[in-house]
């Protein structure tokens, strides 16, 4: 298991990245949350509003890419 947890890391990474970039779609389905907001805004051209919360996936998934890279260099050991 400990040599594999880098690896597994990789995945747990991979998935919380597709999950963002699914954001919008699901809130196209009534998922609610910033897709609903992105969507919404864009629908009724606020273009302000949809960057900004464009601008909000993006941050959060680049401080949950940095956070699982970290644990996974942790775990080996660096």
């Amino acid at each position: 298991m400990p040599i594999a947890l880098p690896t597994i890391l990789a995945g747990v990474n991979q998935t919380i990245m597709l999950a963002l970039s699914m954001v919008v779609i699901g809130g196209m389905i009534g998922a609610g949350g910033l897709g609903e907001i992105v969507l919404s805004s864009i629908t009724q051209l606020q273009i302000g509003m949809g960057f900004e919360s464009g601008l909000a996936v993006v941050i959060l998934a680049i401080y949950l890419d940095r956070v699982t890279q970290t644990l996974a260099s942790i775990r080996k050991g660096r």
